[in-house]
């Protein structure tokens, strides 16, 4: 879609919500700086960045022109990486723990076998850290057995040998575990049985800090729609996705938004600054939200779903990709969680399509980069398509004006497998 004259967008504030992410936010800058001049010389636009002007404790500052329109946006990262780094700080046999209350979480439930309805990728996903830890416990007990049997052939009749041999398979045991943790960083097997742990530990419910949290990025917000911004642009990334969910429901059913009357347009706002509070957008992108919404205690959820599904209030777009492995790719995150009232009329669910927005090269480089692939929605494309992330975060149009007529894609799951369908 050209700009014509639907171009309104002068002014955006851009909330970016990531997902369990324990790294500092200044990568999202870096991110969005490198691949952003790279999706600017593939596409033929200009895009800069500055240090921040807007409020907040962490963002930057985008100008841009494209298609003739200069647009400036200040984006904001809503940091909650203090709580993900709190939660991942557990020694080595509480991980274990946590392999076995999670595993059992979605065993018992019968979360895990729904879910395996929907996409195979981010159950797999799921399942491997359990395995891989399982794998690592295994060969670490295997070199301890074998250290302490070559001891007691070697020291046979030294005064308690057999202890001795115990110490020394423990100690290999030990050094063993503990040469896979310090491997993490290419293995993930910490890192994702941290993270689905964070989400089955509560049942799918969010814990006392992370809902405190989740009120500090609502106030961030509604004190952004009472400015002068054409469009309020939040991006729910990841698990960040399900967070905006919320977050967005309790500030619209608490009445705390201005009132936006530029829905009643047919292209969005009218023109001239100043004529309708800003538009209100929502942007998903890669989300998991079936991997708590299928858990029994994720009623509020589940409630915030069908809620903002029918909010007229709002723009909502859904952007995953089955090339993504850890995400539930073309998945109606309401809709495949039981909860899709008639009136629904959210989300527009389309595919980033990452087979033909990526080069065969540039695809045969990421195709088995499942981490990096699940980046690449925040990152530039050699083919891109009608998804471009600094096109809807930095471009001249609303994210409704953008994608207004556009049909969801074809091959969308809407099937709804969850066994916990209940709101309250």
């Amino acid at each position: 879609m050209t700009s014509g004259s639907l171009a309104r967008v002068h002014r955006r504030r851009v909330f970016y919500i990531p997902g369990y992410d324990p790294i500092h936010p200044r990568r999202y800058r870096e991110l969005y700086r490198k691949e952003g001049a790279d999706q600017a010389r593939i596409s033929g636009y200009e895009i800069a960045l500055a240090p921040k002007r807007a409020g907040g404790p962490y963002g930057w500052h985008v100008t841009s022109t494209q298609d003739g329109a200069e647009v400036e946006a200040d984006v904001e990262v809503l940091v909650w990486s203090d709580i993900v780094r709190s939660s991942m700080g557990k020694s080595i046999p509480a991980t274990y723990a946590q392999l076995i209350r999670t595993a059992w979480a979605y065993i018992a439930s019968g979360a895990l076998f729904r879910l395996m309805r929907l996409r195979k990728g981010p159950v797999i996903a799921a399942l491997y850290p359990i395995v891989a830890l399982i794998v690592q416990a295994l060969i670490g007990g295997g070199l301890g057995w074998a250290a302490a049997a070559l001891a007691l052939a070697l020291l046979p009749g030294f005064p308690l040998d057999w202890l001795a041999g115990l110490i020394l398979g423990a100690a290999i045991l030990t050094l063993t575990l503990r040469w896979f943790r310090a491997k993490d960083g290419k293995l993930f097997a910490y890192y994702l049985m941290h993270d689905y742990a964070f989400t089955a530990r509560w049942g799918g419910a969010n814990p006392p800090e992370l809902e405190a949290r989740m009120a500090e990025f609502a106030a961030r917000i509604e004190e952004a729609m009472r400015e002068d911004w054409d469009e309020v642009l939040i991006v729910g990334h990841s698990s960040g996705a399900h967070l905006a969910v919320s977050i967005l429901a309790d500030l619209i059913r608490e009445n705390r938004l201005a009132p936006s009357s530029w829905q009643k347009y047919p292209g969005g706002r009218p023109s001239g600054r100043g004529a309708a509070p800003p538009a209100l957008s929502f942007l998903s992108l890669g989300q998991v939200v079936p991997m708590v919404s299928y858990l029994p205690r994720a009623t509020r959820l589940r409630a915030n779903l069908a809620y903002l599904a029918t909010r007229s209030e709002l723009f909502w777009l859904d952007v995953t990709a089955p090339g993504d492995g850890c995400a539930f790719a073309l998945c109606d995150p309401v809709a495949v969680s039981g909860v899709a009232p008639d009136d629904k009329i959210h989300p527009l669910v389309i595919s980033a399509a990452f087979t033909q927005t990526l080069s065969p090269e540039r695809w045969r480089t990421l195709r088995w980069r499942f981490f990096r692939l699940h980046f690449q929605y925040l990152c530039a494309f050699d083919r891109p398509g009608d998804y471009d992330y600094f096109r809807l975060t930095a471009g001249p149009l609303t994210l409704a004006d953008r994608f207004h007529g556009r049909a969801p894609s074809k091959s969308r799951i809407t099937t709804p497998a969850n066994r916990f369908t209940s709101v309250t």
